[in-house]
């Protein structure tokens, strides 16, 4: 207990030596938060230090919903090629530890533990361990209560780091592990303006604990009352006078119509008796308007879209759509704040150079038709060729599919020179283009000498004067 009491004033009185500074106050041990003012023996006024995690359901989710996305989220390592374009790095000790990050956890593992470490205290930290050509092949996640950083005389930065069973096993418990900045990976977010040390970040529970404390104290209060009144569901109701041992004898016998064994039974109803349900009364309404209002606030603080969390909101009319707007307001901030420490701490040059990007392609992994209708769109743009369409999709290369392609109808403004003007029939307009060169003529033919029809005429007298005959011979 002296321990508790001990490390919970240092928590309170370090962030400003010799000064008061306002709440709410953060308790490393329990994990929880303290009201602005709260008093230094809080344990003996009876207050409750506000969780924060434990008994918030929204606060949970707002936590899962970036770290089960983050981890959803392949990593890459790319490079600026001599084209322009960008060429990923397969053998570098950034793509090993995505693959790999340490001998116990996954990459999925470590960055869903480093993001909530980041949401929930403010920071994430993580221990480099390297080899002997200076390239780090482990990543050993840290309990952020127990490690934070230590500026020396010189002004250079240490960190002294705890709370990883594999790493202290391997150390006497004894030392403190102190290492440089260099091998840690620290991930941390912006710090108020309360705090005078630049190198601890702050979560938006402490921005959203008040929010957090209320809807805590209308769960207790809500779940005591309930404990205590037992309220029925249902009552019976009559206008016949009833005595006390009529009333006690039609309750039995409804009790033993309705419970144990016999429940889901059709009981029978005398003496003009109705069932009535209970109605929920308009302050318990209240109640959980409030209690909505207070998760709502918690979400806004977070940056989350209430359409994430499933608590209503505004429809988005696709998938795609809904993913873009979060990645445009907390997700990508979150995505690339992660991507830049590990870059500092892998010595990348940063972009456009040499950097790490988490892709957000799988986020639409469930949502074939968008995807399936951006590649289209891109393919058909020039934007890409038919084998890298078809290799994200998984599929193999097709013959003659490496080129990228566009419509016939589409050139470069450069190109228009030479397209041949068409010919104008409203005036003249000026000198018209001399016609384009046509194929050769071909050489003239061979005279020919005239035919002698004088045959054909005789032969066609002939015949004239015969039918003339006929006729005259059938008319005599």
């Amino acid at each position: 207990m002296r321990a508790l009491v001990v490390r919970t004033i240092q928590t309170v009185l370090k962030a400003v030596e010799g000064n008061f500074r306002p709440g709410p106050y953060r308790l490393p041990v329990t994990g929880g938060y303290l009201p602005d003012g709260a008093a230094l023996n809080w344990w003996q006024q009876g207050y409750d230090p506000i969780s924060g995690l434990a008994n918030s359901a929204i606060v949970e989710a707002c936590v899962s919903a970036y770290a089960q996305t983050v981890a959803m989220c392949p990593g890459a390592h790319w490079r600026l090629n001599r084209k322009g374009g960008r060429d990923r790095v397969t053998n570098s000790a950034l793509s090993r530890i995505l693959k790999r990050p340490n001998a116990y956890q996954t990459i999925s593992d470590f960055l869903l533990n480093a993001t909530r470490s980041l949401y929930i205290d403010g920071n994430a930290y993580a221990l480099a361990l390297r080899n002997s050509r200076y390239e780090i092949t482990e990543l050993h996640l840290m309990q952020p209560v127990r490690s934070f950083p230590i500026v020396a005389e010189t002004g250079d930065i240490f960190y002294e780091l705890g709370g990883n069973d594999v790493i202290e096993s391997q150390i006497d418990k004894r030392d403190r592990l102190l290492v440089p900045a260099r091998d840690v990976l620290h991930i941390r977010l912006h710090n108020d303006r309360r705090y005078p040390r630049p190198l601890v970040g702050e979560s938006p529970l402490m921005s959203a604990v008040q929010d957090i404390g209320v809807g805590d104290a209308i769960a207790k209060q809500q779940l005591q009352f309930y404990l205590n009144q037992a309220r029925p569901s249902a009552v019976l109701q009559t206008d016949l006078p009833l005595d006390k041992d009529q009333v006690q004898s039609l309750q039995d016998r409804w009790d033993d119509r309705s419970r144990g064994i016999n429940q889901g039974k059709t009981p029978v109803l005398t003496h003009g008796l109705k069932v009535s349900p209970w109605n929920v009364p308009p302050k318990d309404a209240m109640i959980a308007d409030v209690m909505k209002i207070s998760e709502q606030r918690v979400a806004l603080a977070f940056r989350i879209p209430l359409q994430i969390l499933g608590l209503g909101g505004t429809a988005i009319h696709s998938t795609e759509a809904l993913m873009q707007f979060w990645i445009a307001t907390g997700l990508g901030f979150a995505l690339n704040h992660i991507e830049e420490a590990f870059g500092l701490v892998f010595e990348l040059k940063g972009q456009p150079d040499e950097y790490l990007e988490l892709s957000t392609d799988a986020l639409l992994r469930s949502a074939l038709k968008d995807r399936i209708e951006a590649l289209a769109r891109g393919v058909q743009g020039g934007i890409y060729s038919p084998n890298e369409a078809r290799n994200q999709e998984g599929l193999d290369d097709v013959k003659a599919g490496d080129e990228p392609r566009v419509q016939q109808q589409v050139v470069p403004l450069s190109a228009a020179e030479a397209i041949p003007a068409k010919p104008s029939f409203g005036g003249p307009t000026g000198p018209h283009p001399p016609p384009a060169p046509g194929p050769a003529a071909p050489p003239p033919a061979l005279p020919v000498p005239p035919k002698d029809y004088t045959n054909e005429c005789k032969r066609a007298q002939s015949g004239i004067r015969a039918a003339a005959d006929r006729i005259q011979r059938r008319f005599n």
